[in-house]
């Protein structure tokens, strides 16, 4: 059996080849524009062996393609392959040797490779979401605009029916005119198409009893729910909840020196939809739990208000791991008894 690793750019990849007693049997580059070449390469080891390939952008079609070449693929966490990270010498030669080095003693700090049902299933609804984005941005833009011209509409939605028709009416300098409708063009068409994308996820969408239980959690709907399951994926692969809250970024950093420790704002690192999802629920979740309610008010009198949605969205994404794991609905007026660490709150952030 062989030891394959492979450091993956955008134009080629270099490959180092090890057998079971480490020896280097075989360092190549093979270059993307040849994948008749690259498959060729994979089919001579017979199917029997193991590619390992560090989690950079990009990843999807290559350990595609090897996987269908009956070769076993791994999956190397980028922020954890220390060895590469602080060798003195780096070259890419040595960063293939190191994954395959890895992966052969069993030291591989992998990450996760979802089923491609799965990773479908995140394209539509990643995709859904960077268009909400995108249209939020856009509304924030036509906002800023009617303050820079001293504009202050009587309209709540500015967006909506009468909104419109305000912004229609407007009597403006040709230049703003022009931008205006621009922008109000784009943000119409962006509603188009993230309504056809809703359409179109909830029909291909299956009945899922998770999902379900996940929409129990008060702020979180279908689409969101359905976000969750397929960023999550197999909840047991998560040994704890504080686990889960880390994989989303949702957990403070920590410093430590001299025997004592702190800690700060939340790392940020790990996936930023889910991150985003439970922020979202939180402010939702504030309003129609009440002891939920009076910990964030609590919480945003001593911290603020960014800081205390932040924690109640991390107690949030307690609730889900512990729903899917014990398939149970969300308990109204639980969350709010939580401990979360101690301290549990350091720095304005939930840990």
């Amino acid at each position: 059996m062989v030891h394959v690793g492979l450091d993956m750019h955008k134009r080629f990849s270099e490959l180092a080849v090890l057998d079971d007693a480490g020896a280097v049997l075989d360092r190549c580059k093979l270059h993307h524009d040849n994948p008749q070449g690259m498959t060729e390469y994979f089919d001579s080891f017979g199917g029997a062996g193991t590619v390992t390939v560090e989690a950079t952008r990009g990843w999807y079609w290559l350990t595609d393609m090897v996987e269908s070449r009956g070769l076993a693929v791994k999956l190397a966490h980028p922020a954890k392959v220390r060895l590469i990270a602080d060798a003195r010498i780096k070259t890419d030669k040595i960063d293939a040797w190191v994954l395959a080095h890895l992966e052969r003693l069993g030291f591989l700090p992998e990450a996760y490779i979802p089923p491609q049902a799965v990773r479908d299933r995140r394209e539509l609804l990643r995709y859904r979401l960077g268009l909400v984005g995108l249209s939020t941005g856009l509304k924030n833009r036509v906002h800023a605009l009617l303050a820079k011209l001293g504009i202050i509409p009587e309209q709540t939605d500015l967006f909506g029916k009468a909104g419109r028709e305000f912004l229609a009416g407007l009597e403006l300098r040709e230049v703003y005119r022009r931008v205006l409708d621009g922008e109000l063009a784009v943000i119409d068409f962006l509603a188009a198409e993230v309504k056809r994308i809703t359409a179109e996820l909830r029909a291909a969408l299956k009945e899922d009893p998770r999902a379900e239980l996940l929409r129990s959690i008060p702020g979180v709907g279908v689409l969101t729910a359905y976000l969750l399951l397929a960023e999550i994926g197999d909840i047991g692969r998560f040994p704890s909840a504080k686990r889960l809250c880390s994989y989303a970024g949702l957990v403070p950093r920590t410093y430590a020196s001299g025997g004592r420790s702190w800690q700060g704002g939340i790392t940020r690192q790990g996936n930023r939809y889910i991150r985003y999802a439970m922020v979202e629920a939180a402010q939702v979740a504030t309003r129609k739990d009440v002891a939920l309610g009076r910990f964030y008010q609590r919480l945003k009198r001593e911290k603020g208000a960014g800081k205390a949605r932040v924690a109640v969205a991390r107690k949030l994404l307690v609730a889900v791991y512990h729903i899917l794991q014990r398939k149970e609905p969300y308990r109204y007026g639980h969350l709010a008894k939580i401990h979360l660490g101690k301290p549990a709150f350091v720095s304005g952030h939930a840990e």
